[in-house]
């Protein structure tokens, strides 16, 4: 007997199983099968019967409530995924230090902090903040502002309240009102910058990777003596045409340059 399979070719209850584990994702982790059920529009028997199999194969497990749960295995695919992001990146970043010259940088929200996944040195030698592995706090750089750009003012807030907003320079925005005043500017301007907020002397152009299945964002960082405004626009169309390339190719859709 054929599998069952959707218009395209693919097999429709593996789609509809990852569907289920990516809404499970968007509401926090954890559901239940009613909520599965108005949120996918797919009948009870039917979630009920692929969240079986997905908690015997150790990808959802079910709670004491009755309600499931992201399960462990999902761990050890996101921490192989994470590791070929940063390789999957890294011609890119390549291409934003050779056309501006600058340290290039690939970020994603993992919780509430940003951390650092991959990085194209610039030719020029300085230590930054920003380096593979690093975790800092959204409200203080602007790969976290390119992030936060699309999401909800009590989302922000919320997230704010979680992390606290302590001040690593004398210009790291300190308080919930300025940040959202901030990221109003990045929607605005369609790109984020951290001016000596995360480090004195450093100054930081960001946007976000449209299209990206995990917000991510891609940096110019380099001294604030080179960065100037004039840089700026100079560096910023180059940044969003690579973030938009590179959104295509992790969506599947381009080859790497």
């Amino acid at each position: 007997m054929p599998t069952p399979s959707s218009p395209s070719g693919s097999v429709q209850s593996l789609e509809r199983a990852f569907d289920l584990l990516e809404r499970m994702a968007d509401a926090g982790g954890e559901v239940g099968l009613s909520e599965l059920a108005t949120d996918s529009g797919l009948p009870l028997p039917t979630i009920h019967r692929l969240m079986r199999t997905l908690v015997t194969c150790g990808y959802v497990r079910q709670q004491p409530s009755r309600r499931y749960a992201l399960g462990p295995r999902l761990i050890r695919l996101g921490e192989s995924a994470s590791r070929l992001l940063g390789s999957w990146a890294r011609p890119y970043l390549a291409r934003l230090v050779e056309e501006t010259g600058e340290t290039a940088n690939m970020a994603l929200l993992d919780g509430d902090e940003v951390v650092y996944v991959a990085q194209a040195p610039s030719r020029h030698s300085m230590r930054m903040f920003t380096e593979v592995g690093r975790r800092v706090l959204p409200h203080s750089t602007g790969v976290g502002k390119a992030l936060l750009a699309d999401s909800s003012p009590q989302e922000v807030r919320a997230l704010l309240a979680r992390t606290g907003m302590p001040a690593a320079t004398d210009r790291t925005i300190t308080t919930p009102d300025a940040f959202l005043a901030a990221l109003e500017e990045v929607r605005r301007a369609g790109f984020a910058v951290d001016d000596n907020e995360q480090e004195v002397g450093v100054r930081c152009l960001a946007v976000a990777v449209p299209g990206s299945p995990t917000r991510t964002a891609l940096s110019v960082s380099g001294p604030a003596g080179r960065l100037t405004d004039e840089a700026t626009e100079r560096i910023v169309p180059v940044l969003r045409a690579v973030a938009a390339e590179l959104g295509e190719t992790l969506r599947g859709a381009a080859p790497t340059p």
